[in-house]
C-alpha cells in the first residue's frame, strides 16, 4: 500500500479526520482538488459538542486566540425565532465565532505539525476497490498518477463524486430557498440606537431579530457599541449558484430592498455567504473500504450545525479506521461508524427540519406555531433540552450488553482528578486520543481487568468529587464505553468490563 487511509477533501472535516488519524499512528494522504484554501467563507463559526472535544484534544485555547471577533451572547437562531439562553448560567450551546477560512488554517497548520501529507490541486478522477485496497486515479500538477489505500473517506461535500462512485443513495428535499448571511460595517448616516434597532435615513427604523414580509425573512443583529451589523436574508428562488462564485455587497443589498423594501445603506464586508438548504443524508456511511464524513454523508436545512457534525464524524471515524488498519479491531468495530454517526444525522436532521416548518409557513397558523414555540422556550427546562439538540450533547449512542450506566454511549464528563502527583481532569488525559481506564474507587479487581489490556488502554487510579461511578471506559472519541456503578458487585462489574473493552479494543 502506498498509505492507509487517502482523505479526500481538506475541508475542516478532512482536515479534522487526518489529526485524528495520525494521533492514532495511521499515514494518511489528504488529496484537494483547489490548488489553495478557499477564501469564501462558508460557515461562520463553530458551534455545539465540537468545542468541547477540541478542548478535550488541547486545542480550544488555540482556536479562542485566533478568534479576533468578541464571543457573542448565547443567543441562537432557530426557524424564524430565537433559543436565548444569556439568562442561564451554564447555557447548554455555546458558539466560536470562527470563519471558516481561518478554522482552515489552523486545522492544516495542525495538521502539517502531525506530519499529513496534504495534497493541494491533486484532483480525484476515479476510485475502485476490492477486498484488499482502494485505487485512487489522481490528476496533479505534474500529470496523472495513482495511488492504493487500506480505505478512503470521501470529506469531498455536498457533491461528493466519492459517494457517487461508491454507489451510496444520497435522498431527501432541496429547498427552494436561498439565504445570504453576512457581517458589514455599517455608514455613519445608520444609527443603531440601544435595543438593537436600526435608524435608516429616508425609510425610519428597521426593529432588531427577524421581520417576516411576502417576499421573504429578513433578520439583523447590531450593538450600539459596534459599527458591524449582522444581516441575513431568505427569499425563494429557482437559482442555481455556484458556491465558488463568492456574494456581493451589491448582491446582499438587492436581497434587503426586494425582502424588506428598503434601501440599507451598508459599509465595508466582513462575512459575505450564501447558501441554499438541503435536506440529504446518504443511506449507508461506509460502502467496503469507502467512507463518507461531514457534507458528503450529510446536509442539514439550517445554518449552525454542519461543522460540528462533520467534524464530529471524524472523530468518531478515525480511531475505528486506525483499528482496523492496525490489525487488532473487533468484528463490527468499522460498521459502528455508521450506526452512531447516521443516528446522530438523523437527529441533527430532526431539528433541523422542524426549523423549515418553523421558518417557511406565512399563514396565521404558521405565525402562531412560531409565536407558542417561543412562549415554552420561556420555561428553563424546555429551553435546556432544545439547546442540548441543537448542540448534539444529548446523543447516546447505544451500547452492547444488557446492562447500561446512565452515563454509557455519553460524552464523558470532564471530571477533576486527585492523585498523588497533583491536579488534572479527564480532558488533559484525552489529549492523546488514547483510550482510558479510569479507576474512581480504587478497584483492584476491575483494574486487573483493565490491565490485560495496558497495551492499547491508559490505566488511572484516581480520585474525583461526587464520583459518578466507580470506573469508566472511555473510547478516544471521549465517549463512555462503559461504566461501573458504585459499590457494583466484582461479579457484575468484572465480566461486563471484560466484555466491553474486548468488545470495543479487540483480544489483549
Amino acid at each position: 500500500m502506498d498509505v492507509d487511509v487517502i482523505v479526500v477533501g481538506a475541508g475542516p472535516t478532512g482536515l479534522m479526520l487526518a489529526g485524528e488519524l495520525r494521533l492514532a499512528g495511521v499515514r494518511p494522504l489528504v488529496l484537494e482538488r483547489q490548488p489553495q484554501r478557499r477564501d469564501t467563507p462558508k460557515a461562520g463559526g463553530l458551534g455545539g459538542q465540537i468545542l468541547q472535544l477540541l478542548g478535550y484534544r488541547g486545542l480550544l485555547d488555540r482556536f479562542e486566540a485566533a478568534c479576533t471577533d468578541p464571543v457573542p451572547a448565547p443567543r441562537f437562531p432557530f426557524g424564524g425565532v430565537h433559543l436565548d439562553f444569556t439568562q442561564l448560567a451554564d447555557p447548554p450551546m455555546h458558539a466560536l465565532p470562527l470563519p471558516q477560512p481561518r478554522l482552515e488554517r489552523l486545522l492544516d497548520e495542525r495538521a502539517g505539525e502531525l506530519g499529513v501529507d496534504v495534497r493541494r490541486g491533486h484532483e480525484v478522477t476515479g476510485v475502485s476497490q476490492d477486498d484488499a485496497a482502494v485505487i485512487v486515479d489522481v490528476r496533479g500538477p505534474d500529470g496523472p498518477y495513482r495511488v492504493t489505500a487500506r480505505y478512503l473517506v470521501g470529506c469531498d461535500g455536498a457533491r461528493s463524486r466519492v459517494r457517487d462512485w461508491a454507489g451510496i443513495p444520497f435522498p431527501g428535499t432541496t429547498y427552494p430557498e436561498v439565504n445570504r448571511l453576512a457581517q458589514v460595517t455599517l455608514p455613519d448616516t445608520v444609527t443603531v440606537v440601544g435595543n438593537g434597532d436600526l435608524n435608516v435615513p429616508g425609510f425610519g427604523t428597521i426593529r432588531a431579530g427577524f421581520t417576516r414580509t411576502d417576499q421573504g425573512l429578513f433578520g439583523v443583529g447590531a450593538s450600539p457599541d459596534s459599527k458591524v451589523v449582522s444581516l441575513y436574508t431568505i427569499e425563494d428562488e429557482s437559482t442555481e449558484y455556484d458556491d465558488d462564485t463568492p456574494m456581493t455587497v451589491t448582491e446582499l443589498q438587492d436581497s434587503v430592498r426586494r425582502v424588506l423594501g428598503a434601501d440599507l445603506p451598508l459599509g465595508e464586508p466582513i462575512r459575505l455567504s450564501r447558501f441554499t438548504f438541503k435536506a440529504r443524508q446518504a443511506e449507508r456511511y461506509r460502502d467496503g473500504r469507502i467512507l463518507l464524513a461531514g457534507d458528503a454523508a450529510h446536509l442539514f436545512p439550517a445554518t449552525g450545525v454542519a461543522l460540528n457534525a462533520g467534524m464530529l464524524d471524524a472523530v468518531n471515524l478515525a480511531w475505528k479506521l486506525a483499528a482496523a488498519v492496525h490489525g487488532w479491531a473487533p468484528a463490527g468495530l468499522l460498521d459502528t461508524y455508521h450506526d452512531e454517526r447516521h443516528l446522530a444525522g438523523a437527529r441533527t436532521m430532526l431539528h433541523t427540519r422542524a426549523q423549515v416548518a418553523l421558518r417557511r409557513g406565512h399563514d396565521p397558523a404558521a405565525e402562531a406555531l412560531r409565536e407558542v414555540f417561543q412562549e415554552l422556550l420561556l420555561d428553563e427546562q424546555p429551553l435546556r433540552r432544545m439547546g442540548a439538540l441543537v448542540a448534539g450533547t444529548d446523543i447516546r449512542y447505544l451500547m452492547p450488553g444488557s446492562r447500561h450506566h446512565a452515563l454509557a454511549g455519553a460524552f464523558a464528563p470532564d471530571l477533576t482528578l486527585h492523585t498523588d502527583l497533583g491536579t488534572s481532569n479527564v480532558a488533559e488525559l484525552m489529549h492523546t486520543a488514547r483510550p482510558i481506564f479510569l479507576d474512581l474507587a480504587d478497584r483492584p479487581d476491575l483494574r486487573a481487568v483493565a490491565d490485560q489490556w495496558r497495551q492499547r488502554v491508559e490505566v488511572h487510579t484516581v480520585k474525583t468529587d461526587d464520583r459518578p461511578a466507580d470506573a469508566l471506559l472511555i473510547r478516544p472519541d471521549a465517549h463512555v464505553a462503559w461504566a461501573a456503578a458504585i459499590d457494583e458487585p466484582v461479579n457484575d462489574a468484572g465480566p461486563a468490563l471484560r466484555e466491553a473493552l474486548s468488545g470495543w479494543f479487540g483480544t489483549p
